[in-house]
């Protein structure tokens, strides 16, 4: 099979020309690019020229868990054989991440080679401030640009209301997208289908949050099972067991995911930073360049918090992030993570650039 139509079959899935320079060393071994559309139990599903290939993931499956193969890495597999293995998988450009709930503070890679991480947040139930800022920390430490998704729209019929609650998440989320949509009556679906005909996209959240609903509309047909949220509590059954990679029929790749109950930061300081990021523009004004912003004069966030320009709310969820952070990183390897994340940032910004140039001579 030509180079040529290994690009057609593939740039629905985000192939471009940085991947294949990337993949160019395999290619005399008559071996096979492809993305992964899942993995589970040391198997995985790669989308490739020849179509859906099951394979073996024993080849690349390291100690260290930040480097074993996940849902959007693009693989480097074997053209046949019983079983068929993944040699080995392109640099990653960009890579989800949050710490495991075990003990050894390890991290989990939930996606990768992503440019969109869509928070998606229901409105049936009281917003959790808390728990959009860290989704979002996460999000910006990726490398991906996030954006809050209030589903459930149609629940919140009252417009005033609906108002102060985008309002709210807003102050959340300073410089990301905050949009309203109803899949029941297709309120702001539009503006959503946009931003996802672009790249690739993770879709994070709670279960019960809407997710897999967005999947199907997004997709066009029922490829995730939908249930009922709890009428006690707004929340939701794992409909999602396993991060599934689909491309969209307007363009664009879709990486849903499992309901996530607990969000750890892993190493996420930047992206704190971004989240945070009027906090951290007023500290620069405090007297004291180590200012921790308990009760030092001259504190300009004191000030901002007395003056009504900062919530309180803000400030105590800020402290919590940047402690949690704090201790994640005095747990591991700071340095290699960072040489790692260092890497992601520099293969994203060369996948970028391809991808623009490929947009000047499709336009």
């Amino acid at each position: 099979m030509t180079s040529t139509s290994v690009f057609s079959a593939l740039a629905p899935y985000g192939w471009d020309e940085a991947w294949a320079d990337a993949f160019a060393p395999y290619e005399p071994e008559g071996l096979l690019p492809g993305r992964v559309v899942r993995v589970d139990r040391g198997q995985c599903d790669i989308v490739t020229a020849d179509g859906i290939l099951r394979a073996d993931t024993a080849f690349v499956t390291p100690h260290d868990p930040m480097r074993v193969l996940c849902t959007g890495d693009w693989a480097v597999v074997e053209p046949a054989g019983n079983p068929r293995y993944v040699r080995t998988y392109l640099p990653r450009r960009t890579a989800f991440v949050r710490s495991t709930s075990s003990k050894r503070s390890e991290g989990q890679i939930l996606a990768a080679n992503v440019d969109h991480a869509i928070v998606a947040v229901s409105l049936a139930v009281e917003l959790d401030l808390g728990r959009i800022e860290r989704f979002l920390a996460l999000a910006w430490e990726s490398g991906a640009q996030p954006v809050v998704v209030l589903t459930k729209a149609d629940l919140v019929p009252d417009e005033v209301t609906l108002s102060h609650l985008v309002r709210d998440v807003e102050t959340a989320a300073p410089g990301v997208p905050v949009l309203t949509v109803s899949a029941l009556d297709g309120e702001g679906l539009d503006v959503l289908v946009a931003v996802v005909s672009g790249g690739t996209t993770v879709l994070l959240g709670q279960s019960g949050a809407g997710k897999s609903t967005l999947a199907n509309v997004l997709v066009g047909e029922d490829v995730m099972t939908v249930q009922a949220a709890r009428d006690a509590d707004g929340k939701g059954r794992h409909t999602t067991t396993t991060r599934n990679l689909l491309a969209l029929p307007g363009g664009g790749v879709l990486i849903d995911t499992p309901g996530l109950r607990g969000v750890g930061l892993w190493d996420a300081e930047t992206g704190v930073g971004q989240v945070f990021s009027e906090i951290e523009e007023l500290a620069r004004r405090c007297r004291f360049h180590d200012c921790a912003h308990e009760s030092e004069p001259g504190c300009a966030v004191l000030a901002a918090i007395d003056s009504g320009e900062l919530p309180e709310r803000r400030l105590e969820s800020y402290r919590k992030l940047i402690r949690e952070n704090q201790r994640i990183v005095a747990k591991t390897d700071a340095r290699l993570r960072s040489e790692i994340r260092n890497e992601w940032k520099k293969r994203g910004a060369q996948g970028k650039a391809a991808m623009e140039a490929k947009r000047g001579r499709w336009a």
